[in-house]
């Protein structure tokens, strides 16, 4: 057998008018190198901020853009009637499926969330983790989970005087 470098390859071809350039591998029996052109298409990536408040009385999930603009605002006694039930996890999941549903409209596919709770009970209540895992199931990518609650910290001077009250 004899020996073939690639510069005589390319100009055999080249003669036969069959392919104007193709290079032979090195190491390889007469196969083409090919390059496979991948384009990658990205979404435009469109961000909004979900606030969660969730105390034990109700939910309310309200989703803005960054801007601060009210694109969608759910509460707990939109989705049922019962009061004692507003609070409620599984009503946690309704109140953030139909504010997401109005997200999706305007194109929001990402949120950053924040979540709040009532001032003296510790914490959020019930619906809050409900309502955050509903939002991730909707397909929204979640960047960012803060928990807001405000905390009193020392508060207003207490009644009586430097002393106290003097019985």
């Amino acid at each position: 057998m004899e020996q073939v470098n690639e510069e005589t390859k390319v100009e055999e071809v080249k003669e036969e008018g069959k392919v104007e350039e193709t290079k032979v591998a090195e190491n390889t029996k007469e196969r083409p190198i090919e390059k496979k052109e991948t384009k990658t298409e990205r979404k435009e990536d469109v961000a909004g901020i979900a606030y969660i408040y969730s105390s034990y009385n109700n939910t309310l999930v309200h989703i803005t853009d960054l801007a601060g603009n009210t694109i969608s605002r759910v509460s707990g006694g939109m989705v049922t009637k019962q009061s004692r039930l507003k609070a409620n996890p599984t009503n946690a999941i309704f109140v953030a499926k139909r504010a997401a549903e109005r997200a999706k409209e305007i194109g929001i596919n990402s949120l950053y969330v924040r979540m709040r709770g009532k001032t003296k009970s510790p914490g959020t209540g019930p619906g809050a983790h409900a309502a955050i895992k509903t939002l991730g199931k909707e397909g929204f990518r979640i960047i960012s989970i803060l928990e807001s609650t405000k905390l009193p910290r020392g508060g207003p001077k207490k009644k009586g005087g430097k002393r106290g009250r003097r019985v």
